[in-house]
């Protein structure tokens, strides 16, 4: 199947769409210590933050990342850097804003941000994480591993899938994204990079049969094949976050 199309084929649709969804926390928010905006290829997550800010959910907001072949021709400069101008020109005061600008993934994203914080004097008890939205369930199992004494919420702008996809405007890229990040919720544990997280067997049958439609170019080759909850116990290669 050619993935070079202008919207998600009806084939697989309703799988995409299951892990789009199976990804969201769905989390109920509440006023934060501190926001923290993950960064990546997603110009929402600064827009969502301005405006989290001004409904009052945190004081203090960290945008982390530096940056990825996904998002170098996007924002040269670094993503914290760009997510930051961006929240900037939606509203959000320069001075609530501290930027962690070396961490190359989402494991980063949490030890920088917390040693950051601690250097600054933060003392931070709760945060509310901006990021994708089928990003949010391996960001709050990443928190729960890195940095458990954290209460985290996580969030995304609002949006159904097809407007998602708008937003980006590469139907093929936030696929293979959405694959990627549903095989390291299922596949991180093992290695110690995250919490483990309940996953349904519908979301496994869906995110296999995408791998089988050839959506990859994000998942972990050698991790194909059987997941972690049906193969036997075995040392965990050392991938990064």
């Amino acid at each position: 199947m050619s993935l070079q199309v202008t919207q998600i084929p009806p084939e697989i649709y309703a799988d995409v769409a299951l892990l789009f969804d199976f990804n969201q926390m769905h989390h109920e928010l509440r006023p934060c210590s501190v926001g923290i905006g993950l960064g990546s290829h997603d110009a929402n997550i600064p827009v969502h933050t301005a405006d989290l800010y001004h409904q009052g959910m945190f004081p203090l907001i960290v945008f982390t990342g530096a940056n990825a072949p996904t998002t170098v021709g996007r924002f040269p400069r670094g993503q914290a850097v760009h997510f930051a101008e961006i929240a900037v020109e939606g509203g959000l005061p320069p001075e609530v804003i501290l930027l962690e600008t070396r961490a190359r993934n989402t494991g980063e994203n949490v030890t920088l941000t917390r040693e950051l914080l601690d250097k600054r004097g933060v003392q931070a008890s709760s945060a509310v994480v901006e990021c994708r939205p089928y990003q949010q369930r391996r960001a709050y199992a990443t928190f729960r591993a890195l940095w458990p004494d954290l209460q985290v919420l996580c969030t995304s702008r609002p949006m159904c899938l097809p407007d998602y996809v708008a937003t980006i405007g590469d139907p093929s890229f936030v696929m293979n994204m959405i694959v990627g990040d549903t095989q390291r919720v299922i596949e991180y544990p093992d290695a110690g990079f995250s919490t483990d997280q309940s996953v349904p067997d519908s979301v496994v049958a869906a995110y296999q049969r995408l791998v089988k439609a050839g959506i990859t170019s994000r998942v972990i080759q050698s991790w194909l094949g059987p997941t972690h909850r049906d193969r036997s116990p075995s040392p965990s290669p050392r991938f990064g976050w």
